[in-house]
């Protein structure tokens, strides 16, 4: 089981809620089959919203981490997510997005209210409509398939999709594999890295 969180609400706030999801993870109790495994993942999960989500209403201060988290079990893989965080599939020389960002614009694009050109530059595009931590219910996405030879995935944080397009994290993770991640994070920080970046490759 791998994670990345990627927390919000201000520096100290932000780390509260990205450490409480790492350790939710870490304290969890994941059986093997892959069903059982995805289910406890989730449950941990939940339990760190409730501890974020009384914890920003004992401080009256808003606070909150996306999640991503690849499961594997033998031949079969699954990624929760909650927020702008990512999970990606490098397969056959291409990189495939298996998430979907839970942003107020990607929300606008579904309804047909923005165009993907409007959608690029717009001011509310890093607004998150989900995330762990700030309303008493969280809701989890889920997704669920068979891993292939030779296979890639990549978590990240928005702090490395910002700043390189698919294709160029495709060609770095080409080049260099599973050893991808230092080549990833210091192309966003020769960029200016106007966000956090975390970057976990498992291949």
């Amino acid at each position: 089981v791998w994670l990345v969180a990627d927390g919000m609400g201000g520096h100290a706030n932000g780390r509260f809620a990205s450490q409480t999801i790492a350790e939710a993870l870490e304290q969890a109790d994941i059986p093997d089959p892959i069903e059982e495994a995805c289910d406890a993942v989730a449950s941990a999960v939940h339990a760190a919203n409730g501890i974020i989500f009384e914890k920003s209403v004992e401080v009256g201060k808003q606070m909150g981490s996306t999640f991503v988290s690849l499961v594997m079990r033998g031949d079969e893989f699954a990624v929760l997510w909650a927020g702008d965080s990512r999970a990606y599939l490098y397969r056959d020389h291409h990189l495939y997005l298996l998430t979907r960002d839970h942003t107020q614009v990607e929300a606008l694009l579904e309804r047909g209210l923005l165009t993907i050109e409007q959608a690029v530059d717009h001011p509310m595009k890093h607004v998150l409509a989900r995330a762990v931590g700030v309303q008493e219910h969280l809701q989890i996405d889920a997704i669920r398939d068979t891993v292939a030879a030779r296979d890639v995935f990549l978590l990240c944080s928005d702090g490395l999709y910002a700043v390189m397009t698919d294709a160029e994290i495709a060609a770095i993770i080409e080049e260099q594999g599973s050893d991808a991640c230092e080549r990833l994070i210091e192309t966003c920080l020769d960029r200016g890295a106007p966000d956090n970046v975390t970057v976990t490759l498992v291949a």
